[in-house]
């Protein structure tokens, strides 16, 4: 056997939605040449699908590493990147609130990494305005906008960071009005 025809029964395999099958296959393909990029690419994906990221890291990279010049093998490989901080990042919303700076920075990263990444920008907004950091919040809820105008949770944010955006700033304006009536009356 060949490694094209490993490749063969492992579709076989998908289409019968045997994903573990079909693994041992894309395994069996790259025992048999272990050189070839497309089998690691092949098995990353499948992996990905089975939610087995870790896996599906390692096998992107190997694609990557032994074809750097397939633009398709190093975005997949960034993309999975991205979820993996996407995740990491996310447990993070659970933690004591001075953590949620090390979800923004993981998450900046993440969609710079997968800049299509309409969870990516949400989460980022969401942590933002947790921080009280709401023109940064509504940026990155306008990003996801962009990628998916019509994303429900993503409107009803940007109409809800948008009105305390403003808010914000009427009171920074009232307080900043307040401090120079105080420095005037002392004078």
């Amino acid at each position: 056997m060949d490694g094209e025809t490993a490749i063969r029964k492992a579709y076989e395999s998908i289409l019968k939605h045997d994903f573990e099958q079909a693994v041992a296959w894309f395994e069996q393909a790259i025992t048999l040449d272990p050189g070839k990029a497309a089998y690691h690419y092949k098995l990353s994906i499948t992996y990905a699908r089975s939610n087995k990221l870790e896996k599906a890291i390692e096998q992107a990279q190997q694609a990557v590493d032994l074809d750097g010049r397939d633009e398709h093998y190093a975005f997949h490989l960034q993309h999975l990147q991205a979820k993996r901080l996407l995740f990491t990042a996310e447990k993070l919303f659970d933690e004591p609130e001075e953590r949620l700076w090390l979800a923004v920075e993981l998450l900046k990263e993440a969609v710079e990494l997968d800049p299509l990444s309409v969870e990516g920008f949400l989460l980022l907004g969401m942590a933002y305005h947790r921080l009280g950091e709401y023109a940064q919040a509504l940026r990155s809820i306008k990003e996801l906008l962009k990628l998916d105008p019509q994303h429900t949770i993503g409107r009803r944010l940007s109409a809800d960071y948008e009105q305390k955006w403003k808010q914000y700033m009427k009171n920074a304006s009232l307080r900043g009005m307040q401090a120079e009536r105080n420095e005037n009356s002392h004078e």
